[in-house]
């Protein structure tokens, strides 16, 4: 079994009862709200047509790697890849960080499972998590490659010359 299904396994005995309704609806929230919220930001923000710094209409600062080296850090356009996403430009969104698509369209599920699970109290949450529960792992593999991967490309897209 899983780390993530003994760490869930763990909580679900803590509130003393069976799995219910209603803890289904309490997961699916704490699920889905935040994954709704960072859908609903990045709907609202405008992408940056440099592809990078669309965060700072958010009031964060310059990347402070960008600033002092004038290469990208890892997460580099992710804030306009949501936003390009958001916005129902996904052809644009892969050009300005494929990464960006593959973590952007995690966390639309994870709000998509979230609001049924709110709704309906089904526990769909778990059906996912029996999923990802035997894949740890490679997912988690496969999410640092996507990462290094993503950087790579974001580095080569700025700095094509270099390559």
């Amino acid at each position: 079994m899983g780390q993530l299904t003994s760490t869930v396994n763990r909580l679900v005995a803590s509130f003393g009862r069976e799995e219910s309704a209603s803890l289904h609806r309490l997961v699916g929230a704490g699920i889905g709200l935040p994954s709704m919220t960072v859908v609903g930001i990045a709907t609202w923000l405008t992408p940056s047509a440099a592809g990078y710094g669309t965060h700072l209409q958010l009031g964060l600062k310059e990347c402070t790697v960008m600033h002092f080296t004038g290469w990208p850090c890892p997460m580099c356009g992710m804030t306009t890849t949501f936003a390009l996403m958001a916005h129902l430009r996904p052809v644009d969104a892969l050009f300005t960080q494929p990464f960006g698509v593959v973590l952007f369209s995690l966390t639309f599920l994870g709000a998509v499972v979230g609001l049924v699970d709110m709704i309906s109290g089904r526990g769909l949450w778990r059906s996912a998590l029996a999923w990802v529960a035997p894949r740890e792992r490679r997912i988690a593999a496969g999410l640092m490659i996507g990462l290094v991967g993503g950087w790579m490309y974001k580095a080569w897209s700025l700095h094509p010359d270099l390559f």
